[in-house]
């Protein structure tokens, strides 16, 4: 309102103005009360704007008079909303830090100062509480939460997560699947949920929330795929001993989806061949051999027909080898088919591909084989002296002997099914708990003889044994008179000459 009568002020100082201009000053005269005043028409106009001016100050004076205590208490809110903001920024850092003491002080100072903010309060003084180290504060603060509907979904969050760090699984489950019935949308609800129906075996379920997590977009079309092939597999392994045929077509499926998951073409391979379909199933082997090579489908095929030749054995080998020739497994592959037919000096040449290969206990133990097959023993002594130094594979290469490749059990399946959906890799739970498996080291004889057996003919009065040399690998230390061994050690058996050496 000031600012319309200074204004109207400036529009009559610039009639004044136009009217002295003119030489025009006019007349203006006021009776009022028996007063009469006269004065020019330039003075009239600059009394009544001036009048005006004055009115309008009063006006606003008293106004901001009348108003003064709303101001106060405008300002005193301010204030406090200014002193809330702050404690609530304070604390969530404090929490973040780990002040749990500080966090929780801030806490209590804005829980008397942020009015306007209840949520972040009781947000601040949950996470205080957990910082602090105090679970049943921050229970109670979580439970509260549960209250405002705006805020469930984070309460049962914050209740899940105390339920586990308590080891209450079945508490924490609670709660995740209430908030995923809350909104399904929410990540972290549905890997709770699917990883509780993972831990129960629950595959047709866990299928089934992978399809919804799919629709609503929580996870990637290629995450869901790698769970789904992963998931289906795990169903045909514990279906084999009770439904064959489903267990069949459920491999299948999920050699279909992900060729390059090695576990469920490996499984599909070996249940066609048991129902009499080894074609059916070395072309499983070999769609899966040209996506992604794997030490246990090279294993599979080699197991699809047990009666072959040697030779015969080796020429299919090859050809398997000749799928994927740019592939690390191809090369080692081309070796072993050299082996397999006998080869030493194709073996030699094929080893030279894997030159550039880093030590493993795997490729050392295949370079010692190489050298026994070519008479060098001295080189092979050397190489098995590298792969005890040298770090294992987890490839599932070294299988154990009395099972199958990839016999994961539930909780292994479990744990396969997040990361290979997650990442795309292989879990090896044999090589991480140590279990036995099959050495990748041949065992070749020492270069001296073991003198235990001198030391017991000594006590005894028994004949001394005889002294071998250790030039036929395929003999062993032996008594005087003994029969040589029949069969060559362990660690030879099922590597030369194309014996399966794996079950």
């Amino acid at each position: 309102m000031i600012r319309v009568a200074i204004g109207i002020l400036i529009v009559a100082v610039i009639l004044v103005a136009v009217l002295v201009w003119f030489g025009e000053p006019g007349l203006a005269s006021i009776n009022w009360l028996g007063w009469e005043v006269r004065t020019t028409a330039a003075a009239a106009v600059l009394l009544i704007g001036l009048a005006a001016l004055l009115a309008t100050v009063f006006w606003r004076t008293l106004i901001w008079l009348i108003e003064a205590p709303k101001r106060a208490a405008r300002a005193r809110a301010e204030s406090r909303r200014r002193q809330g903001a702050e404690a609530l920024t304070r604390g969530f850092l404090a929490a973040v830090a780990g002040d749990g003491p500080e966090a929780r002080r801030l806490a209590q100072k804005a829980a008397t100062l942020a009015e306007d903010t209840p949520q972040l309060v009781r947000i601040l003084a949950a996470q205080a509480a957990e910082t602090a180290g105090d679970p049943a504060a921050a229970r109670l603060a979580y439970t509260a939460m549960l209250g405002f509907p705006e805020m469930r979904l984070a309460a049962h969050r914050g209740l899940m997560q105390a339920a586990l760090a308590d080891g209450d699984k079945a508490e924490a489950l609670r709660h995740a699947q209430a908030a995923y019935g809350l909104a399904r949308t929410a990540p972290w609800a549905w890997r709770a949920v699917l990883e509780s129906k993972l831990e129960q075996g629950d595959w047709n379920a866990a299928l089934a929330l992978v399809q919804g997590a799919l629709e609503r977009k929580i996870v990637s079309p290629i995450t869901a795929e790698r769970a789904r092939a992963a998931l289906q597999a795990a169903s045909a392994a514990s279906l084999e001993a009770s439904d064959r045929a489903k267990a069949v077509d459920l491999a299948q499926t999920a050699a279909r989806l992900r060729p390059d998951f090695a576990p469920g073409a490996v499984m599909a391979a070996r249940l066609l061949a048991a129902e009499g379909r080894p074609q059916r199933a070395a072309g499983v082997i070999e769609t899966a051999w040209k996506v992604g090579a794997h030490p246990a489908l090279w294993l599979a095929d080699r197991d699809l027909n047990t009666a072959e030749t040697p030779p015969e054995r080796a020429a299919r080998l090859a050809a398997l080898a000749a799928m994927n020739p740019g592939a690390r497994e191809s090369r080692f592959l081309m070796v072993e088919q050299a082996l397999t037919a006998n080869d030493a000096a194709a073996a030699r040449e094929a080893a030279k591909a894997l030159a550039s290969e880093p030590d493993t206990a795997r490729l050392a133990g295949l370079m010692a084989r190489v050298a026994s097959a070519a008479g060098d023993r001295d080189e092979a002594r050397a190489w098995i002296a590298r792969g005890a130094a040298a770090p294992q594979e987890p490839d599932w290469s070294d299988l154990d002997p009395e099972g199958h490749a990839f016999a994961y059990t539930p909780a292994d399946w479990a744990r396969l099914v997040a990361t290979y959906a997650e990442t795309g890799e292989l879990i090896h739970p044999r090589h991480e708990r140590h279990e036995r498996t099959i050495s990748d080291l041949p065992e070749l004889p020492a270069a001296y003889a073991d003198s235990a057996a001198y030391v017991s003919a000594a006590e005894t009065g028994d004949p001394f044994p005889q002294v071998l040399d250790d030039g036929d690998f395929g003999e062993a230390l032996q008594p005087a008179g003994a029969e040589p061994a029949a069969t060559p050690p362990r660690g030879l058996r099922g590597r030369l000459g194309g014996g399966s050496g794996r079950k």
